[in-house]
C-alpha cells in the first residue's frame, strides 16, 4: 500500500493526492501535523532518499530557523533531530511506494508514473 505524507493544507500535497486519485492509487494519508513525524520511517527516508532531499531549505520554516540551526544541520544525525522537532520542514510530500520500493519526496508527476506502475 502507497503511503503520502504531508500536511493537508500543503498545495504541493493537494496536487499530490489530485493525483493519486486521478490514477486510481489506494493511498493512506499521515498527517504530520496530527500523528507527527513517525521516527522509524524517518530513519529510513534519511538514508533514502536521502537528508538533502528531506531538507526542504527553500520554506518559510528553514527561514525561520535561526542561523546556528541551518548550520548545524551537515548530516543525517543532525538533520533528523531538527527535522523531529520541525515537521514542516520536511519536503512534502514525502511518498512510500510500497513494499520494497522506493520512498520519494516532492511531487514530480513524470517521476511517479515509473513509481505506481
Amino acid at each position: 500500500m502507497t503511503t503520502l505524507y504531508g500536511i493537508p493544507n500543503c498545495d504541493t500535497v493537494k496536487r499530490a493526492r489530485a493525483w493519486l486519485d486521478d490514477h486510481g492509487i489506494a493511498y493512506d494519508f499521515h498527517d504530520f501535523k496530527k500523528a507527527g513525524v513517525p521516527e522509524a520511517e524517518l530513519d529510513r527516508w534519511l538514508a533514502a532518499p536521502g537528508w538533502e532531499a528531506l531538507v526542504n531549505r527553500r520554506g518559510t520554516t528553514w527561514r525561520r530557523l535561526d542561523d546556528a540551526t541551518r548550520a548545524a544541520v551537515v548530516d543525517a544525525a543532525s538533520a533528523r533531530a531538527v527535522l523531529l522537532a520541525n515537521p514542516s520542514l520536511i519536503k512534502r510530500p514525502v511518498v512510500n511506494w510500497g513494499s520494497g520500493r522506493d520512498v520519494t519526496t516532492g511531487f514530480d508527476a513524470t517521476q511517479w508514473k515509473s513509481h505506481a506502475l
